[in-house]
């Protein structure tokens, strides 16, 4: 949890993607305790408060539970859940995005995939370089 905070989201909700984050990369494993609300508001210089209501929405999604006079601890199938939520996410903000400004433009899914394939090779066949290049 070595982030800084930004002002483009509100503190809770970084603090909450933080911890989501440091589950997704194994710094934080299931079963495992988070640092306590009153850690984080000293490493990020905030409200304690502010902090525990990014730690309680994740007690609410299931990913984190109270262990009484111990701690807040990752639960078990935390990491499975962050991910389907996030596929969901991103499906929802941005590949749909995608598809509905790809369908504007008159790109067919076919070439919809051929762009996405060329990006992975490191190419844009819509710029002059490419175009030249092809011609």
């Amino acid at each position: 949890m070595n982030e800084i905070l930004s002002q483009e989201k509100s503190i809770y909700i970084q603090i909450k993607e933080m911890i989501e984050n440091d589950i997704l990369r194994d710094i934080l494993l299931e079963e495992e305790r988070v640092p306590s609300t009153n850690e984080l508001a000293k490493a990020y210089s905030i409200n304690p408060a502010t902090a525990a209501k990014g730690v309680n929405l994740l007690v609410d999604e299931g990913i984190l539970y109270k262990k009484r006079g111990i701690g807040m601890f990752v639960q078990l199938g935390a990491k499975k859940k962050i991910v389907e939520k996030r596929k969901k996410n991103f499906y929802d903000d941005y590949v749909k995005r995608l598809m509905a400004e790809a369908a504007s433009l008159g790109i067919t899914r076919e070439e919809l995939i051929m762009m996405i394939q060329e990006d992975g090779a490191g190419g844009n066949p819509y710029t002059k370089e490419n175009n030249k290049a092809a011609g």
